[in-house]
């Protein structure tokens, strides 16, 4: 019997089987905050989905799996400025787990994610 000594990654669809909340399409341009040297880089991107547990988004930039990062996420209204942890990262996507959320804050995503 042979041992694979190399670790996988998790996959956008391995993450998808585990997921406690269900996602909704919601497409909305985000700004991601994260740490460089040097400090804190703003980057863009644009939502995917997103759920009140975390959100599927492309960005400009890779990040690392881990990584805890800011999204400034627009809803009607307000700008939601969320802590997330990076779940999965790969060309066709990145996943974010919300962190911390306040109450408020979940309802907000709550009432998008059923309105979509």
């Amino acid at each position: 019997m042979q041992v694979d000594s190399h670790p996988r990654s998790v996959t956008a669809n391995a993450c998808r089987r585990v997921r406690q909340h269900p996602r909704s399409l919601f497409s909305v341009p985000i700004t991601i905050h994260h740490l460089v040297a040097g400090g804190v880089r703003p980057s863009r991107g644009i939502s995917l989905d997103l759920s009140e547990g975390g959100m599927g988004a492309l960005v400009q930039v890779d990040l690392t799996v881990g990584e805890a990062v800011e999204i400034d996420l627009p809803l009607p209204g307000t700008v939601l400025n969320l802590v997330a942890i990076v779940r999965y990262n790969s060309n066709i996507g990145s996943g974010f787990e919300f962190l911390g959320l306040k109450r408020e804050e979940r309802l907000q995503i709550s009432s998008m994610v059923g309105s979509s």
